[in-house]
């Protein structure tokens, strides 16, 4: 099953570098910088998961962070730390997405969704 994964503050010509790195066929990646821009990929596509850089100040991560919750009721949200830097973010992703590659959303009558989808 395709998965889409967003990387929040991964300029867009990075994406097929890093999608080279990590080798994974069937995962979608797309890179976007600014917090419009995460809104928009969440209002467009079904994005499983999203990645915030660990390059980003702290204000940026949290007005991503906030659209996502606002854009997605499914998507998982994942924040790299600063510590391991640029070199680390391919690792950091790696191993997410390893743990959470069978995960799969289900509907439940007991959810509390939050997100504002916009109709089209």
């Amino acid at each position: 099953m395709l998965k889409r994964v967003l990387f929040a503050g991964l300029r867009p010509d990075r994406v097929d570098d890093f999608r080279r790195q990590l080798d994974m066929p069937d995962v979608e990646f797309a890179g976007v910088t600014g917090v419009e821009e995460v809104r928009a990929a969440l209002t467009h596509a079904d994005i499983d998961h999203v990645f915030l850089g660990g390059g980003l100040d702290l204000e940026a991560r949290l007005e991503m962070v906030r659209a996502v919750f606002e854009s997605s009721d499914r998507a998982t949200l994942h924040m790299k730390d600063h510590f391991s830097g640029p070199e680390g973010f391919v690792p950091f992703v790696r191993a997410v997405l390893g743990g959470v590659g069978d995960y799969v959303p289900r509907p439940s009558s007991q959810a509390i969704l939050r997100a504002r989808h916009v109709s089209g």
